[in-house]
């Protein structure tokens, strides 16, 4: 069987100023494997070396997630910390500005050299940055409305958890595949769902979409597979298996969503597909067994208003399991169709 080709974030722990060299290099490999051109792997390593000094200096629990952008191409590094905000957080996008004694380049040269950087800090909780690296020459599409972490299970390599966002005329369509159990036969299934994803009609109902991605598992171990379709103003959803969905805005959250029980390629039912509103400013949230549900029983409203890069990063960074394998989408719809 293939092995998956579908980079899994890489996480790096920024735990001692070790960590920072680890984080540059592990920047400029995942730029080098997504076919990052000429000085872009470089200037990745620059985004996740100062991002993580950054955190060495002034955070607490704080770790990088480098990946591949879920929607275009190019590169995303995100960090996330329980430190102690930023209580003048412009003073801190200016270069010069120091509070440690050094030069004081940091966030000013991330901001710089990142083709779009978004960052949320909230004093007594903590910080989130997105830094992305589009690729240059190519139409880029809106991807700052949509965010995914997939990381594999503590001491794996491979990742049996999955997700995908595609766009379509007005829809974008968006998965999470969670392979059975984890390690590389779970990837390997993980895999299989990403290629049947992308192959599939843009216009397919989700019910078939999820018949032909059974089709295509039942030489797998199987899986729990979660598909949304947002739409201007509501979303569908169709789901099989351990996979959750929300939606969440400022006001809080409004649906929680569970797919039916079975297995997609081994036991599954006939799928069935909600259909939900999407009120301005919603967000619809996937994410596998492997993030705890306890995320979104009293969320913050510093965590709510979080764009969906952050949103993601957010929550995989504080209510990740590491005992599986774990992935989060939170994705809108397209704003210029409301």
């Amino acid at each position: 069987m293939t092995r998956p080709v579908a980079l899994p974030t890489a996480l790096v722990r920024i735990v001692h100023y070790s960590a920072v060299h680890l984080a540059a290099a592990t920047a400029r490999s995942v730029a080098q494997r997504c076919g990052l051109p000429g000085a872009m792997p470089d200037r990745a390593a620059v985004l996740a070396s100062e991002l993580a000094s950054n955190l060495d200096k002034h955070a607490k629990d704080g770790a990088l997630y480098i990946q591949p952008l879920p929607l275009g191409a190019g590169l995303e590094v995100l960090a996330a910390d329980r430190g102690p905000g930023m209580p003048e957080l412009g003073r801190c996008l200016a270069d010069g500005y120091t509070t440690t004694g050094t030069l004081g380049a940091g966030l000013g040269a991330v901001s710089r050299i990142a083709t779009e950087f978004t960052i949320r800090t909230r004093v007594g909780v903590g910080t989130l940055v997105c830094a992305r690296l589009a690729l240059p020459g190519q139409p880029q599409p809106v991807c700052r409305d949509a965010g995914l972490i997939s990381l594999p299970a503590d001491g794996e390599q491979d990742c049996g958890d999955a997700g995908a966002v595609v766009e379509d005329g007005e829809r974008r369509t968006a998965m999470v595949v969670d392979g059975l159990g984890h390690g590389p036969r779970a990837a390997d299934a993980a895999q299989v769902a990403l290629r049947a994803f992308a192959a599939a009609p843009p216009d397919q109902p989700l019910s078939q979409l999820l018949a032909a991605l059974h089709r295509a598992l039942r030489h797998t171990r199987g899986a729990a597979v979660g598909l949304l379709r947002l739409y201007a103003a509501h979303a569908e959803y169709c789901g099989i298996g351990n996979v959750r969905a929300l939606t969440v805005s400022p006001q809080g959250v409004h649906h929680r969503l569970t797919a039916q029980p079975g297995v997609v390629g081994w036991k599954m039912p006939a799928p069935w597909t909600h259909t939900i509103p999407l009120p301005t400013g919603t967000t619809a949230v996937l994410h596998s067994d492997g993030i705890t549900p306890q995320w979104a029983q009293a969320p913050s409203p510093f965590l709510l208003r979080l764009p969906p890069p952050l949103l993601v990063t957010n929550v995989a960074h504080a209510h990740r399991s590491g005992r599986d394998d774990a992935t989060v989408l939170a994705v809108k719809p397209q704003q210029e169709f409301r």
